[in-house]
């Protein structure tokens, strides 16, 4: 029986069981149950190809959840480097030997799945910082050359992204582990002058942009300058957005979605395809749920004991909060158009492991959140 069952840390698997965030796991799976459902949408009332597929990443995905939630943290704490070095790795491996795809080099094909490492990189960085700030206790995050060895993490997995390309989830790490930095007790002076050096360097950096990716900010600024061109996307995610209003058209009845002039509504505009059919209550419905599960991470990181725990689930829940945010500003046209997905919400594999995965590691943080852990 699992009651009787010992695991290293001195806990009883039915302990655990029992301390499990079943709150945090039924909004998850309402979430998840709305994504299947504006899958099935999208596919015109059809399981196949996405829906179905969706439902077997969260049996996947929630079963690696569970398992992980029930791990002594003090693993997590210990495989944090590791998990880290195996994730350069294999973006190494992706610029080496990776699948091409929509004009870009990110997945490595490994028969029956697809596997986008830079996806698991968010989780490995948070999981590497959470680590090295948890050694310092607190004490040394004000000095500049303590501060240089957890910049460089946050940068070798950017470059290497950026190689692929993929801009949006390049900026998703580089925001993730500047939140990090601010958990970790950086200096504010620090943001600001990295706030002030970006801007100086734009010029520069706009002049190493790839053409399309420029063209993605001038369509941002002006997109009804190309409306069947460049400007497509972003002009029909308004225009269906616009369509359903405040009720919505009804389920399976989006016209923009099924007449097919929505782009990527399985993927990046997953949230226009449910407005559109759901309207703005709907679409204030599936915010106030992310937002409620904000909460929840919030309130498990407050309770953490130890600052490995609070800075993972603090980390965890600010990468989970920037995924929302950057997928509903860029598909209402104030941000440009950088492909991030909507969590749980849009199709993909990878993205839905990793999610769910980050919320093992969120829960593993409140079941293990007396542990001692080393400073180290």
């Amino acid at each position: 029986m699992a009651g009787s069952i010992h695991i290293h840390d001195g806990m009883r698997v039915g302990q655990k069981i029992g301390q499990l965030d079943w709150g945090l796991i039924v909004l998850l799976a309402v979430v998840g149950c709305i994504g299947i459902t504006a899958l099935y949408s999208a596919a015109g009332g059809h399981l196949a190809p996405w829906a179905a597929r969706q439902i077997v990443h969260f049996m996947l995905g929630g079963t690696a959840m569970l398992i992980i939630a029930l791990t002594d943290i003090k693993w997590w704490h210990r495989l944090a480097y590791p998990l880290y070095a195996a994730g350069l790795v294999l973006l190494v491996v992706v610029w080496a030997f990776g699948t091409k795809g929509m004009g870009a080099q990110r997945w490595i094909n490994i028969g029956f799945f697809q596997l986008q490492p830079s996806e698991l990189m968010k989780i490995a960085v948070i999981m590497a910082l959470a680590r090295y700030f948890h050694a310092a206790g607190g004490r040394e995050s004000r000095r500049i050359l303590f501060l240089i060895p957890p910049a460089l993490m946050i940068l070798l997995p950017v470059g290497l992204v950026m190689l692929q390309p993929d801009l949006g989830t390049a900026m998703m790490i580089t925001l993730g582990g500047a939140g990090m930095f601010f958990i970790g007790g950086a200096p504010i002076w620090l943001f600001i002058g990295g706030t002030a050096a970006a801007v100086a360097a734009a010029p520069v950096a706009w002049h190493f942009m790839h053409d399309y990716q420029r063209q993605r900010v001038r369509i941002f600024l002006h997109p009804e300058s190309d409306p069947l061109g460049a400007g497509y996307h972003i002009t029909q995610s308004k225009i269906a957005l616009g369509s359903g209003g405040v009720n919505g058209r009804g389920f399976l009845h989006g016209t923009q979605s099924h007449l097919n002039f929505l782009p990527e509504k399985q993927t990046d505009f997953i949230f226009t395809l449910w407005c559109e059919e759901w309207g703005l209550i709907g679409g204030f419905v599936l915010m106030g749920l992310f937002a409620l599960i904000m909460v929840y991470c919030g309130w498990i990181a407050s309770r953490c004991r130890h600052d490995f725990g609070r800075l993972l689930a603090f980390g965890l829940m600010m990468n989970f909060s920037l995924y929302c945010f950057v997928n509903v500003a860029m598909v209402m046209g104030f941000i440009p158009v950088v492909g991030v997905p909507l969590p749980l919400v849009s199709y993909g594999g990878t993205a839905v492991l990793s999610i769910l995965a980050g919320f093992g590691l969120i829960m593993s943080c409140h079941i293990h959140r007396d542990a001692k852990l080393p400073r180290m």
